[in-house]
């Protein structure tokens, strides 16, 4: 299984978190499961690793398919359309990471 990550990192910037699981969430898996998507996950960053320490990220989305290949072509199929979409829930820059589960 492949996992898509999407780290929105805390600090100044806005981020409605209402939209994005409401509105932008729903969207992506409407139009990523043909593709293989076979969930979607939402953490919200509450604390950093020590005492005191905020949280480096103030969202974590992961986005689990069956296989690099639907992955691969669900993006190329609909990022334009998902990413038309940001500007509605965040002005923060994301990061992203794909990896294989391997466990």
């Amino acid at each position: 299984m492949i996992r898509a990550t999407v780290f929105y990192p805390s600090g100044e910037g806005r981020f409605d978190m209402e939209y994005y699981l409401n509105s932008h969430i729903p969207l992506a898996e409407r139009l990523l499961k043909p593709y293989g998507l076979i969930r979607a996950e939402v953490d919200k960053g509450i604390a950093g690793g020590g005492p005191g320490e905020a949280a480096p990220f103030a969202t974590i989305a992961y986005m689990i398919f069956e296989n690099m290949e639907g992955l691969t072509k669900g993006m190329a199929a609909h990022d334009a359309e998902m990413a038309a979409d940001v500007k509605n829930f965040t002005d923060l820059k994301p990061f992203f990471q794909i990896s294989e589960i391997l466990r």
